[in-house]
C-alpha cells in the first residue's frame, strides 16, 4: 500500500511542479504499524524543522499534533478528525493541519455490509476486528453497529493491538460461530495484511476490507475510499502551504473517489459465487 500511494503522493507534486531532489526534499519516517514509535518519530521532526510534517495515518496525525501547534500538518487518510480535535471544522479547521479525511461514517459501513451481505446472502453473525490503539477506531466501531441495526446482522467485536493477538482473535471468531469478518481498515492490519488473509482463508470466513490492498492479498472483498487518490490530492495542500496559504484557511477534503475491489480467486476457495448484481459495480475484479 505504501509505494502505490507515495507514488501516487510524488506525482501528484510533480504535476504541481514540485520534483524530488530538485526543488523538494521529502524526508520520510516509517512507523512499520507500531504507533509506539510514532511520538518518537514526530518529534524528530519537529526537531529537524520542517516546512511541512504530511500524516498518512490517523495515529500519524495525532502524534504530529501532539508534537507541534506550529509547524503545518497536513493529513492524508484521517478519520474523525474533528472528534479528535485536530481540526474545528471541516470548513476552516483554525489550527495547523489540513488535509483529507478517511471516510469511518456510517453510510460507508452500511454499504460494506450490504455488499457482504449480498455476496454471503445467508450470512447473519459478522465479526469486527478493530484495532484499539486507533485513535479513530471508538467512532468506526460505533457507526459499524449502527450500520448494522437494520441489516439484521448480528455482530462480534474483536480488537487486537498486535499480531500476536490475531490467533486469539480468530479463535473467538471459531467459537461464536463468526459468518463473515469486516475488518475496520487499520494501518498495523495492513502492514500484516498477508497474515490476515491467511487466518480468514483457513477460518474460511469471507471478509470485507476498506482498502484494495488487503483483497490483493488475499481478502474477499473491499470498499471504501481509494487511497491513493487521497495521497495525490494531498499534494495539493503541501503545493498551497509552500507557496504561503495558512492551513487554518484550507478547508479539509473529505473523500469523493470510493471503489469496491474483488478478489474471486479468494471467492472460488471459500466455495463463493459472487453475484453478478455485484461484479457489476466492481471497479477492479482480481482472478
Amino acid at each position: 500500500m505504501a509505494e502505490q500511494s507515495i507514488a501516487a503522493f510524488r506525482q501528484g507534486l510533480r504535476d504541481l511542479g514540485w520534483i524530488e531532489g530538485r526543488n523538494i526534499v521529502i524526508d520520510y519516517r516509517f512507523a512499520e504499524g507500531r504507533f509506539d514509535r510514532l511520538p518518537d518519530l514526530a518529534a524528530e521532526l519537529v526537531r529537524l524543522n520542517v516546512e511541512i510534517i504530511a500524516a498518512t495515518t490517523t495515529p500519524a496525525a495525532v502524534a504530529a499534533r501532539n508534537a507541534t501547534g506550529t509547524i503545518p500538518i497536513v493529513m492524508f487518510v484521517v478519520g474523525d478528525p474533528i472528534g479528535l480535535g485536530l481540526i474545528a471544522s471541516l470548513a476552516r479547521p483554525s489550527g495547523n493541519v489540513t488535509g483529507l479525511t478517511y471516510s469511518v461514517g456510517v453510510e460507508a459501513f452500511g454499504k460494506q455490509l450490504e455488499l457482504l451481505k449480498e455476496t454471503v446472502p445467508k450470512v447473519r453473525r459478522v465479526a469486527v476486528l478493530s484495532n484499539p490503539a486507533n485513535p479513530s477506531a471508538v467512532l468506526a466501531t460505533s457507526n459499524v453497529k449502527v450500520a448494522a441495526r437494520s441489516s439484521g446482522l448480528h455482530l462480534q467485536l474483536l480488537e487486537t493491538r498486535n499480531p500476536d493477538e490475531f490467533d486469539g482473535a480468530f479463535a473467538a471468531m471459531a467459537k461464536e460461530r463468526a459468518e463473515a469478518l469486516l475488518v475496520v481498515s487499520d494501518p498495523s492490519f495492513g502492514v500484516h495484511r498477508a497474515r490476515l488473509a491467511g487466518l480468514t482463508a483457513k477460518y474460511r470466513l469471507p471478509s470485507m476490507h476498506g482498502v484494495r490492498e488487503m483483497v490483493e492479498a488475499g481478502g474477499l472483498m473491499s470498499y471504501g475510499p481509494s487511497i491513493p487518490d487521497n495521497f495525490r490530492r494531498a499534494a495539493g495542500y503541501v503545493d498551497k502551504i509552500l507557496k504561503g496559504f495558512n492551513p487554518g484557511d484550507l478547508p479539509v477534503q473529505q473523500p469523493i473517489k470510493f471503489e469496491l475491489v474483488i478478489n474471486l480467486k479468494t471467492a472460488k476457495a471459500l466455495g463463493l459465487t459472487s453475484p453478478q448484481s455485484v461484479l457489476l459495480r466492481a471497479d477492479e475484479i482480481i482472478q
